[in-house]
Formats: structure tokens, sequence, C-alpha cells
């Protein structure tokens, strides 16, 4: 089982971004084509995107592949990495044929991937044997498909937590509170959540409340 945890914001949009770092909880920015079309973020504007970031504090920030095919997977990938210094980018890779035979000769060389679009246990299981840092299902477009999504979660933990103990799974659309607990009940090793999810998260009303009760009876102190 993995050690520590991984918080990420999910999230291309500089702004939100910046309302949210530098925060010591936040391992780091992981990006996707959605998110970036959503936030007018084209792939010519990464490096200053990326640079932003990393200089907010994030540790690393996952950067999602534009191809299809293994020799172009890796060239994109490997152009990702160009974006800053060794070890500050992830490339993510589709969990597909190509994307395992790309993957594993980026892990030979040492580079920690993601397999993205991960929704079925033997994914997991491959991304595990193709030496990946993460393995990322998405919680809301599994639950949309009609599976019983945190029970697939928990199979795949139990496939990490038997044959991968050096692989992450990294829960992507995660929407609510309650998922958020219950993702970390299962014991996953990362998960990615969007800007306003994690500021419900960070402050929790009963804290707050209890704050403002502290500081009303220090005022009464003689």
């Amino acid at each position: 089982m993995t050690a520590s945890f991984h918080l990420y914001l999910d999230s291309a949009t500089r702004s939100d971004i910046e309302r949210v770092l530098p925060n010591p909880l936040v391992y780091g920015v992981t990006t996707n084509p959605t998110l970036m079309r959503r936030a007018a973020l084209s792939r010519a504007a990464l490096p200053d995107f990326v640079g932003a970031v990393l200089g907010l504090g994030a540790r690393v920030v996952h950067v999602q592949v534009e191809a299809v095919d293994s020799p172009s997977i890796l060239r994109d990938a490997r152009a990702s990495l160009d974006l800053a210094s060794p070890g500050r980018i992830i490339p993510k890779i589709p969990a597909t044929t190509a994307g395992f035979a790309a993957g594993a000769i980026l892990s030979a060389e040492g580079v920690a991937l993601t397999y993205t679009a991960v929704f079925a246990p033997e994914q997991v299981l491959f991304a595990a044997m193709a030496g990946a840092a993460y393995a990322a299902p998405y919680l809301g477009r599994l639950e949309g498909e009609g599976h019983e999504a945190l029970a697939l979660i928990g199979q795949m933990q139990a496939v990490i937590e038997r044959y991968g103990p050096a692989t992450r799974l990294l829960v992507a659309s995660v929407r609510t509170r309650e998922a958020f607990r219950s993702l970390i009940d299962l014991g996953v090793g990362a998960i990615t959540v969007p800007p306003l999810l994690l500021a419900e998260l960070l402050e929790n009303p009963s804290t707050l409340d209890a704050e403002r009760a502290f500081l009303a009876d220090l005022d009464k102190t003689p």
C-alpha cells in the first residue's frame, strides 16, 4: 500500500488555481484537454501555464498527450517533459494498447507517468505492470455509465495493493465531500478535485463556528 496521500487540484484555469495555491497540502495540478478547452488554454500556452503553476508551489503538473498511436504518444509525452525541469511534468497517457506500449518505454526510461481514462480493474493491473506512477479512474463517469462506481474503485484499489504498491490510484471526477470521504475510506493513494470542492473540503463549517466562538470568548476575557 502507498505510504502517503497525494491531493491534486483538477483545473486548467489559471485564475482558479491562483486562488488556491500556494497550499502545502496540494501536491500538484492535473489537466486534460477538456479542462484546457473550457479554460481556453491552448497547447501553445502550456509553457507559461506550467511555469506559473509550478511557481505557485505545485510539485508536479500532469499534462495529457493528444495522440492515439504509440509513436505519436511517445513524441507528445516527451515534448511535454520539456515544459519544466526533470520530474516536474507527469505525462498522462490513455490506458489503451497503444498507450501501454508507449508508456512502458517511458517507464523504462525512468519517466513517472499516469494512465488515464481507466474504467476497469484489469487496466489498473496493466498500469502497475507497466510501472506507472498513477492509474486514473473517473468516479463521475463511472457513475454516469451506470456502474457501482465506488465498489469498482474498491476493486481497483485491491489490485494496487496486491500487485502494484508503487502505483497510486488517482481518482478524478470527484464532485462532493461525501465522494471524497468514501474514496479515502477505500484507501486510494491520490485524488484530484476541482477548486470549488477543494475550498469546501478545507473549510469545515463546524470548525469555522468553533473558531468564531473561541474568538468571541477571547474578547470577553477580562
